[in-house]
């Protein structure tokens, strides 16, 4: 679901223990972490599109899971020249997201990334709250610190800030 202007919607999902320690996922194939994050299908709210892949990408299910807000607009990034698959029609040019953060409210061994037949991630770790920032993806780096700012209020026990 690519609009008018070549951005991508998409939910980015930012998890946080009672520590305030927040879930950094390694992709497969790559020394890259980032949140779980996805696209919407059609028709779908973004806290259906949320959910959908949060159990898609983690395994977790809504009952795993408090949500604690969301971003109050779409958060955007533009992708480098070279990510861009002119190709392909309509040309996406970036994505536009709207981010939740949510509680971890069961055991982590929930965590499971064989619930699909292409998982995402191998590997994951609890980090501190602005650690994210600074392991991205250098063109994520903007959004993230975007959402991680204005979610910062709702995420239990944030010990260290950081102005990003």
């Amino acid at each position: 679901m690519i609009d008018n202007q070549g951005y991508r919607k998409n939910v980015g999902i930012i998890l946080a223990n009672h520590q305030g320690l927040l879930f950094l996922a390694r992709r497969i194939g790559h020394s890259s972490w980032q949140f779980p994050q996805g696209g919407f299908k059609p028709n779908e709210t973004a806290e259906q599109a949320m959910f959908r892949e949060l159990e898609e990408e983690t395994g977790l299910m809504p009952e795993h899971v408090r949500i604690l807000g969301r971003t109050q607009e779409w958060l955007r990034y533009r992708l480098p020249k070279q990510y861009i698959r002119h190709h392909q029609k309509p040309v996406c040019i970036g994505q536009k997201q709207i981010w939740f953060m949510l509680s971890l409210e069961a055991d982590e061994q929930h965590v499971d990334f064989n619930k699909t037949d292409k998982p995402e991630f191998d590997d994951w770790r609890w980090v501190p709250y602005w650690r994210p920032v600074e392991e991205v993806i250098s063109f994520k780096r903007k959004v993230y610190s975007q959402a991680l700012k204005e979610l910062e209020p709702l995420c239990p026990s944030v010990a260290v800030k950081h102005n990003y």
